[in-house]
């Protein structure tokens, strides 16, 4: 348990805050003890001063009749008058401690007395200054310092009892507090102990009161999926990279195999440029594939400038043009003018060709296919989307699409190697932004198109 740090900190709050305590207390005790002797001696010096008028006005027998007068008041004052020889003559004195009468002035500790009429048992303190009269007797006036006693003996009473409060307090606190926490922790251990041994589909728990400790397990949880979604995201492209490169390898082989084994010399060269061909595309596929780890990793950041978004967006177009033609495919924009961003030229321009050779391939052979780029500020964002009228993306599949080599054409009989949209969705990200994939007419069940839309931030 000392191991632990809930009662390491306990412990230690503990022992500051008793430690303030004593300091406080005995504090409030000197200052309450001095003002207390402040009274009495100011009270002892009061009650002098009436004596000794009286001792002014009517000599020995004048003070004798003061002392007896005020000695049968009830209160806490003392007087008494002693002979030269120490002998008590007048007063309300039975007796007092040796040495009290001997020196003239303040006494400089509490003395012990006894007073006429009490028990002999009943101990009494009290302070107390001494006059010596002119015909060598001795006058006493003093005050019981009962009172005071009273007062130490509460304050320090009251501090026991503060102190055994707080300790109680303590361990009430560590039992419904510390060991709460303690439990919690050992349930986050536990969970850790199972996700290390390979289970990262196990979550640390979040009881929902939103302390630190479910903060610290909603972020911990956060990373735990976001580790398991790459871990899947790489099973699925490992998964992907043997069936999409495995053909291209196999088919490579193959004919060079039949190039060999037909041994003519237009077989062979017909062989080589068909190998030449899958070469490239496999060379574009790996290339594909680091610039997407590239741009994930943000190592393009430091090429950011501004770019004139409309004029990337135009060229693009235009550079399109004859292609989509070719394909039978209308191409048209919409772009507003004037529009930059603070982005990399280069990537932006790659995510925007990807966004139309998609739209050229997947457009489909129903009337009229139309592909529209448009740019349009909206708020506080820049939209450059790419729509088209085919066949479009299912909403269960718009997730997967953006995924390395997912690709809807599962016979593979398009060209293409399903990394398009994946480099659209990390150069989004990189730029702070986000890809928007929806229906470009929802009204139309058979061609609702695709709409596919890079948000990014900003713009002037």
């Amino acid at each position: 348990m000392l191991s632990t740090t809930a009662v390491r900190l306990s412990a230690l709050y503990l022992g500051l805050f008793a430690l303030c305590a004593v300091a406080l207390v005995f504090y409030v005790t000197a200052i309450s003890e001095g003002m207390q002797r402040d009274r009495t001696q100011d009270a002892i010096a009061n009650e002098l001063r009436i004596v000794a008028s009286a001792y002014r006005g009517g000599g020995v027998a004048g003070l004798v009749r003061v002392i007896e007068r005020r000695s049968r008041r009830p209160g806490a004052n003392l007087y008494a008058i002693a002979a030269p020889t120490g002998e008590l003559i007048a007063g309300n004195i039975a007796s007092l401690q040796p040495g009290v009468l001997d020196s003239e002035g303040w006494s400089a500790v509490p003395f012990r007395y006894e007073r006429i009429g009490e028990r002999v048992d009943e101990n009494h303190r009290a302070l107390a200054q001494v006059v010596f009269l002119g015909n060598g007797m001795r006058l006493m006036v003093g005050r019981d310092i009962g009172e005071r006693e009273q007062v130490r003996g509460l304050v320090r009473q009251a501090l026991v009892m503060a102190l055994a409060i707080m300790f109680v307090g303590a361990l009430a606190i560590w039992f419904l507090v510390g060991r709460r926490a303690l439990r919690r922790i050992d349930h986050m251990s536990e969970a850790s102990k199972k996700i290390l041994a390979g289970d990262l589909a196990q979550r640390l728990p979040v009881n929902g009161s939103g302390d630190e400790f479910d903060r610290l397990s909603l972020s911990l949880n956060t990373m735990l999926g976001r580790i398991a979604q790459l871990n899947e995201g790489l099973r699925q492209v490992s998964d992907n990279i043997a069936h999409d490169l495995k053909t291209p390898l196999t088919r490579l082989r193959n004919r060079a195999e039949a190039a060999l084994a037909d041994g003519g010399a237009e077989a062979q060269t017909e062989a080589l440029e068909q190998m030449i061909a899958d070469s490239d595309q496999l060379i574009r596929t790996f290339n594909a594939l680091l610039m997407i780890s590239r741009v994930e990793a943000g190592s393009s950041t430091a090429q950011m400038s501004d770019v004139d978004l409309s004029g990337l967006a135009l060229d693009a177009t235009e550079l399109y043009e004859p292609v989509a033609e070719e394909e039978g495919v209308k191409l048209t924009s919409k772009i507003a003018p004037g529009v930059t961003v603070r982005g990399n030229r280069e990537l932006l321009a790659q995510a925007l060709s990807n966004l139309i050779d998609n739209a050229v391939k997947y457009v489909g052979d129903g009337p009229d296919p139309e592909i529209t780029v448009t740019l349009s500020r909206s708020g506080n964002e820049v939209l450059l989307a790419v729509t088209d009228n085919g066949p479009g993306v299912p909403a269960n599949r718009r997730e997967d699409v953006v995924k390395r080599f997912v690709r809807l054409d599962e016979s593979r009989s398009k060209p293409g190697t399903g990394l398009g949209l994946s480099l659209v969705h990390a150069v989004a990200a990189l730029h702070g932004g986000h890809l928007l994939l929806d229906d470009a007419s929802p009204e139309a069940r058979d061609h609702p198109g695709l709409a596919a839309t890079m948000a990014l931030p900003g713009g002037k």
